[in-house]
């Protein structure tokens, strides 16, 4: 050993240097993008809840209240809750590194509590739509059970282990100071453990397509307009297979360590897209509901006639723009 020559000190410090300002020019960059990204998500998400601040104390406050309206608070105040502890974690307020860590976890958790929700949310417009089937919720709520199951072991295995991941407090300067999360296995599990989750999802959407088929056919059968409702609650699920499907990918990316732009982006609309879709998908068919003049409108939407009778028993097309001064029930 003694042969061999020492390294110069004078490269030690130019490596030493150009790596330290590597770490910084890095670290700048993710707190920049951490906290623009956060001022993004508590906008969003203020201006969403303002704009539909109005319906829903007419939809939600003044009416009769029903399994909807209690999944609809659930989800419109937790998720609000949810995007502002996005917003502020990471490096928009100072956060010690110990509180970090919790609020890592209640987020990951929480993200899947509200996700669970949402897909409760869409068996609960499925019951519905078959007629207010036992077996198809009993079926639903039984495949279900599985799907909670798997989001519990995937939040201890990839979130709640600290060999898996940590939160590391990075130090700037003694004023700027913020902490950041560390993935220390790759997305291979995250990937196998959306399958279920995603053909779940296939089997939801699956059944609303089906259902809207059926009815499709009769109403052309009886030369009627299709039942703006149901039309309205699949599109939702479609829409909603489509925001959990991205969710997936985007929790296998994170996994996987992509650029910081790259993993900025992509948490933006994790924490946004669902938390604004989702109590939009409730609230919106009870605002179409009332604005179609219905008789029964006080009615909760569940069990109003105007979706929910067969089709022998409604009336034939009727453009609801025109009747607006006529009491009848629409299709």
């Amino acid at each position: 050993m003694g042969d061999q020559q020492p390294i110069p000190h004078s490269f030690n410090s130019l490596f030493d240097l150009h790596s330290f300002m590597s770490a910084l020019e890095q670290s700048l960059q993710s707190i920049d993008w951490n906290n623009n990204i956060g001022v993004v998500i508590i906008t969003l998400i203020t201006y969403e809840y303002v704009l539909q601040f109005e319906k829903e104390v007419t939809f939600v406050w003044e009416r009769q209240w029903s399994v909807m309206t209690y999944l609809y608070l659930v989800v419109r105040y937790f998720g609000i809750v949810l995007a502002m502890v996005c917003a502020v974690w990471g490096g928009l307020i100072y956060i010690p590194e110990a509180v970090s860590y919790g609020m890592l976890l209640f987020m990951q958790w929480g993200f899947s509590v509200y996700f669970c929700l949402a897909e409760v949310v869409l068996i609960w417009r499925l019951y519905v739509l078959y007629n207010q089937s036992k077996l198809v919720l009993y079926v639903l709520l039984g495949l279900f059970l599985p799907v909670i199951a798997l989001y519990v072991v995937m939040d201890a295995f990839l979130w709640s282990r600290p060999s898996a991941m940590t939160v590391q407090e990075i130090i700037i300067t003694p004023n700027v100071k913020y902490c950041t999360a560390f993935h220390h296995i790759g997305p291979m599990p995250a990937i196998y453990a959306s399958i279920p989750i995603i053909c779940y999802d296939i089997l939801l959407v699956a059944l609303a397509i089906a259902v809207l088929g059926k009815h499709l056919k009769e109403r052309k059968e009886l030369k009627m307009k299709p039942n703006t409702y149901i039309v309205m609650i699949v599109r939702y699920h479609v829409i909603y297979f489509v925001l959990n499907l991205a969710s997936q990918v985007i929790m296998a990316i994170l996994w996987a360590h992509p650029p910081i732009v790259v993993m900025k982006l992509v948490l933006l609309y994790k924490d946004t897209a669902p938390l604004i879709i989702v109590p939009r998908f409730i609230i919106s068919l009870w605002d179409t509901h009332a604005n179609d003049n219905c008789v029964h409108v006080s009615t909760t939407f569940e069990e109003c006639v105007c979706w929910t009778s067969p089709p022998q028993l409604e009336q034939p097309e009727i453009d609801c723009s025109e009747s607006r001064n006529e009491v009848h029930t629409c299709p």
